[in-house]
């Protein structure tokens, strides 16, 4: 499963991803919101977080206007590891590297075709479980 949630700024963003990620067979918890009205971002971080946090969810997708806010919000929640998205490199090391569990991308900063490769590279990488990965993300977690 997929938890995945944004504000108003990332509301299209979020509805075409998640239609994206249905059709590649994965199941996906909709946290929110529900439209392009003003609304506030750490909510739907809370929401998505502990929904990753707790193993309900494998991962987590987050969107804004610029990613930066769900990113903050989002790495307060234990066990979260958060990271803003804004080209194919970093969507593939922060998964190799640090673990990440939920990616954040700004509606505003990248389009939906490059945020949808990011994606996918996101969700198709495996952590490599290097020693001085493990050992760095044990300190994070400290």
């Amino acid at each position: 499963m997929i938890a995945i949630g944004s504000d108003h700024a990332g509301f299209e963003m979020k509805e075409a991803l998640k239609k994206h990620l249905k059709e590649k067979g994965y199941e996906v918890k909709d946290f929110g919101t529900d439209s392009d009205q003003s609304c506030d971002y750490p909510e739907f971080a809370k929401a998505v977080s502990h929904c990753v946090a707790d193993g309900v969810a494998e991962k987590g997708v987050l969107i804004c206007g610029t990613g930066i806010g769900m990113s903050m919000a989002a790495n307060k929640v234990k066990g979260i590891r958060a990271a803003v998205v804004g080209d194919a490199f970093s969507a593939q090391a922060t998964r190799e590297h640090n673990d990440a569990n939920i990616i954040c991308m700004g509606a505003r900063v990248i389009d939906l075709e490059k945020a949808t490769e990011f994606l996918n590279i996101f969700l198709s990488t495996d952590f490599s479980f290097g020693e001085n990965h493990i050992r760095r993300i044990g300190k994070l977690e400290d």
